[in-house]
């Protein structure tokens, strides 16, 4: 069965705006990698200012193809990079990576 990577992002609240931004500025980015086959950006409601970024993958060697892969190459960069332009601030002050093995599932009946 797939696994479950959950990102753990810690985002003040003056910069939920920006991280969520910059997630649909790349939409489409991880949707073409081997393996992918899901994603969602869980923004919080109440009582924690962590964000969660949840992707499922068929298999622990294609999230880690993609790790140093395309995703690797998306978050490089440096200051003064291309053109002059600084790199952004970050707008989570932590992240943390959950791994989980999906172990049951279910659909909706229709």
């Amino acid at each position: 069965m797939s696994i479950v990577k959950i990102n753990v992002l810690t985002v003040p609240a003056e910069q939920r705006e920006v991280l969520e931004q910059r997630f649909a500025s790349r939409a489409g980015a991880v949707e073409g990698s081997d393996g992918f086959e899901w994603f969602e950006l869980l923004r919080p409601l109440e009582g924690t200012d962590q964000y969660l970024v949840y992707t499922r993958w068929r298999s622990e060697e294609d999230f880690q193809a993609w790790m140093n892969g395309s995703m690797k190459a998306a978050h490089q960069g440096t200051a003064g990079g291309e053109g002059g332009a600084e790199r952004p601030k970050p707008a989570a002050s932590g992240s943390t990576l959950w791994s989980f093995e999906v172990v049951q599932q279910a659909s909706p009946k229709n």
